[in-house]
């Protein structure tokens, strides 16, 4: 392979301009999501008065000390259900990652109790159906820390109640694929939400504090005139021997984790498969801290991606396939921490050349089953009429088939602009790639506002020619402007994000360190052979 050398001068006022950009960006994530964690500590004396953990100190226990944690989606629901930018919480009332608990990997979802008693919220609801696609998808065991309000009736949507039904669902295809859901009930399990802990393989109840019914005293009594404390009706000890749908009893939820991470350990998970030693590598030759000072805030502005590689792959050695065809697409071969990768990305619109050129890299890295890498920085596929003759349409659309037809893990990074079709062509987040991550500046849209508003001008002034009435500049203006406005609203991370339209908003800086665990989480997918069943496990 060849090293990049680079070009990036890191001393001017170009460099320190989009250094300080993304750094204000990226202190605004961190700001949100330091609002969510201290929502929910804000009911820490409540929850240890009554000799509870919150949610985060539950995470922090079952996991491995010092091993990584994948933390996914921080950004959930921001401004979607309190639209005021001040208030609003990010997080959809669930924390959800991937980690490692007594040596196993695996996809953790807890509900995030400290806020609204850790009510159940729409865009949660999605997290939570996307952190289950992904643990299906990478063959990872499945542990939820449940404590829940279940639905909030002041907000009830039926198509919540529909699609809820997707999470249970998804459950019992876990544990049918050989996925063991092991559950923690640390409290309230109420209701639809009950069968969250009753379609799991192992559940762990707390005594005093674990409550599973599927109507609670309140509801039991209008239904049918019964009364019935809550502890009798759902409590731990009852479950765990009476109704036979607790499988251990733990004192608290210390001890709760105790089992939980004793469950996992009793696994004997990825026992019958070698997963191969991590093979050495060398960290790349320039400083990931000057990668925050290689985006424009400007997406009108070039950027020569290879810098970006050059900060993120081994030793910065990048082989370049096809570099002299299509220039503007590159692609090549290179390893993030000693794995394998494939990686396309964007120093100019998509052409016929780069089209072609990236179709024959994504066949040629299934050939190999070498993982893909898409670095998004693109306005989309180029447009005229030179390029519609050459074929722009048909050569397109063969990248997009060879994206959606890949047989190797797909990862996608938003690192610039992502417009129009070159989202789908470079596997934007409708293209299913197995990972989708953001950084701070990305945008994504069907096409920059200005050409939206512009296009719209045209169509208007033409409109008005055709009914041979003069053309109102002022009302012209006026759309031109709401279009740029309604573009704009809509195109940051701070809006796709929320609406999971990636897995998170990550730092640039911590690029490699992010792809390298989500590449390690592919690979030791692939290897992997569950014990697939006809059905799920059932409780006795």
């Amino acid at each position: 392979m060849a090293v990049i050398e680079t070009m990036l001068s890191t001393g001017g006022e170009t460099f320190r301009g989009h250094r300080d950009g993304m750094l204000a960006l990226i202190e605004r994530v961190r700001l949100l999501e330091a609002r969510a964690r201290s929502a929910s500590a804000a009911a820490k004396a409540r929850f240890h008065e009554r000799g509870q953990l919150l949610p985060r100190e539950r995470i922090a226990l079952v996991l491995d000390p010092g091993s990584p944690f994948l933390e996914l989606s921080t950004l959930a629901g921001y401004m979607m259900d309190v639209p005021d930018a001040d208030k609003s919480v990010p997080g959809g009332g669930v924390i959800a990652g991937i980690g490692f608990v007594s040596g196993v990997r695996c996809m953790i979802s807890a509900s995030d109790s400290g806020i609204d008693a850790g009510a159940l919220q729409p865009m949660g609801l999605d997290k939570q159906l996307r952190v289950q696609e992904l643990a299906l998808e990478n063959k990872l065991p499945y542990l939820q820390l449940v404590e829940s309000a279940g639905a909030n009736l002041m907000r009830y949507r039926v198509e919540d109640f529909i699609r809820g039904g997707n999470i249970f669902r998804n459950l019992a295809r876990l544990s049918a694929a050989g996925l063991p859901v092991v559950t923690v009930t640390h409290g309230s399990s109420t209701a639809g939400g009950a069968y969250q802990t009753g379609l799991s393989d192992y559940i762990v109840m707390v005594r005093g504090r674990t409550r599973a019914f599927l109507a609670g005293p309140p509801l039991l009594k209008a239904a049918t005139g019964e009364i019935a404390t809550e502890e009798e009706l759902g409590g731990a000890e009852m479950h765990t021997t009476i109704s036979g749908l607790g499988d251990y009893l733990a004192e608290d939820d210390r001890d709760a984790l105790r089992l939980a991470r004793g469950i996992m350990a009793g696994l004997g998970w990825d026992k019958d498969i070698a997963l191969p030693a991590q093979p050495s590598y060398e960290p790349p030759r320039y400083d990931a801290e000057e990668l925050i000072g290689i985006m424009p805030m400007d997406g009108k502005r070039p950027v020569d991606m290879r810098e970006v590689i050059a900060r993120i792959v081994d030793g910065s050695d990048f082989l370049a396939f096809g570099e002299n065809y299509g220039p503007g697409t590159v692609c090549g071969h290179a390893a993030i921490e000693g794995h394998p990768v494939g990686i396309i990305t964007n120093n100019a619109p998509l052409d016929p050349a780069g089209a072609n050129k990236a179709t024959h890299f994504i066949q040629a890295c299934c050939q190999s089953k070498t993982p893909i890498l898409y670095l998004n920085n693109t306005t989309g596929y180029m447009v005229g009429r030179a390029y519609e003759e050459a074929g722009m349409i048909k050569h397109g659309a063969k990248m997009i088939q060879a994206v959606t037809s890949a047989t190797v893990p797909q990862i996608t990074l938003y690192c610039g602009a992502s417009y129009g079709a070159g989202n789908y062509g470079m596997c934007g987040r409708g293209f299913h790639p197995r990972f989708c991550f953001s950084w701070p500046n990305a945008r994504t849209a069907v096409m920059g506002g200005e050409q939206a508003a512009e296009t719209m001008a045209i169509v208007t002034k033409a409109a008005a020619a055709r009914r041979g009435k003069p053309v109102d500049e002022e009302q012209v203006t006026r759309l031109k402007g709401d279009i740029i406005s309604l573009f704009e609203r809509q195109m940051d991370v701070f809006t796709t994000s929320a609406k999971l339209l990636d897995d998170g908003v990550i730092d640039p800086r911590d690029t490699r360190a992010v792809l390298a665990e989500a590449l390690a989480i592919c690979r030791e997918a692939d290897r992997r052979q569950p014990v697939a069943m006809q059905f799920s496990v059932a409780r006795p």
